[in-house]
């Protein structure tokens, strides 16, 4: 409960006495499998409201966890069965109408990013979900997605053309200068702008989550395709802030070798590097530029599993963290 702060205070600002707020912990836990990244969701009514996936959840008590990691480690452990690894806090998300809010307390979302090797054990009411099934915008494996071609950019388009709403805010940017940065409209993609592009498809209420929440822009618009799975809450804007997050530490943090087995081959580093990217990168200067970075180090073993010739194994050589500030990989897409 938060308190008036005074009388002179009261008079000149909104009274507050009457605020709840509680503190939401989200976990955006990720997983490669298959040369596909997934993300651990509740099964629908397990722990969101209908029938839509959510990430595990679950409130901040303060008598109970003595930090915020330690809440969300104990709710995922709760829903999931799972003991969390690496862990890593993104935004606090705290807008009034981003989801339906039935009443009680206003929620605070604490969005954190998680990376696991994944779990064979049965899970409690969760389950991994491919995370292109929620953006499938943002995978550019196979080239260029159809639906950015066909269904995205020329809704998009027609947005930026009208007038703004009644209300709407001010921008330091006009619409179609935003979809220059956001999807390159004009411009170039880039692939750490996950959630830049997932806030545009809301605004302009092309996603299902702007008609729940009863936004104003999602009337506009007749008919709509699926423009991929909706999630409960305000989870898919956490999810698209946890995706951007991990496609940019690639660059400058090994995180990678967290979603890896202890022995890897370099065509496994790669493809995972391109699932969690969403781009494909040139065989030749990947490799060279693994080795000379000096990330990796080879264990003396071969993989008998690649459907060819035997293949050499490596692990991740831990001591590069200690000889450079910033060792990721900074690798280009290879894009025609």
């Amino acid at each position: 409960m938060v308190g008036a702060r005074g009388n002179n205070a009261a008079a000149a600002e909104p009274s507050t006495n009457d605020s709840q707020i509680e503190l939401g912990l989200n976990a955006a836990i990720v997983m490669v499998r298959d040369q596909q990244p997934h993300i651990l969701v509740a099964r629908p009514g397990t722990a969101g409201p209908g029938t839509w996936d959510a990430l595990p959840f679950g409130p901040f008590a303060p008598r109970a966890h003595r930090t915020l990691e330690i809440g969300l480690r104990e709710w995922v452990k709760r829903h999931t069965g799972i003991e969390l690894g690496y862990v890593e806090q993104l935004y606090t998300f705290g807008d009034r109408g981003r989801h339906a809010e039935p009443g009680g307390a206003h929620t605070l979302s604490v969005g954190y990013l998680a990376l696991s090797r994944g779990a064979t054990e049965e899970m409690m009411g969760a389950h991994w979900s491919p995370w292109y099934a929620y953006f499938p915008w943002e995978d550019w494996r196979d080239g260029k997605p159809e639906i950015l071609t066909e269904e995205i950019e020329p809704r998009l388009k027609e947005w930026a053309e009208r007038p703004p709403r009644p209300n709407e805010s001010a921008r330091a940017l006009r619409r179609p200068e935003r979809l220059k940065i956001g999807f390159g409209i004009g411009g170039g993609w880039d692939e750490e702008k996950v959630l830049e592009r997932y806030e545009l498809l809301y605004e302009a209420g092309l996603v299902e989550e702007a008609k729940r929440d009863g936004r104003s822009a999602a009337s506009q618009w007749d008919e709509l395709p699926v423009l991929g799975r909706p999630m409960a809450l305000d989870h898919r804007r956490i999810l698209a802030t946890a995706m951007g997050r991990l496609r940019g530490k690639l660059k400058y943090r090994p995180v990678v070798f967290e979603l890896l087995p202890p022995e890897f081959t370099l065509y496994d580093l790669q493809k995972t590097v391109e699932a969690i990217s969403g781009t494909l990168l040139h065989k030749q200067n990947f490799r060279r530029l693994v080795e000379k970075g000096g990330l990796v180090e080879p264990t003396g073993n071969v993989s008998t599993e690649t459907g060819g010739r035997p293949a050499r194994l490596y692990r991740f050589r831990r001591e590069v963290v200690l000889e450079r500030p910033a060792p990721g990989l900074r690798v280009k897409a290879a894009r025609g």
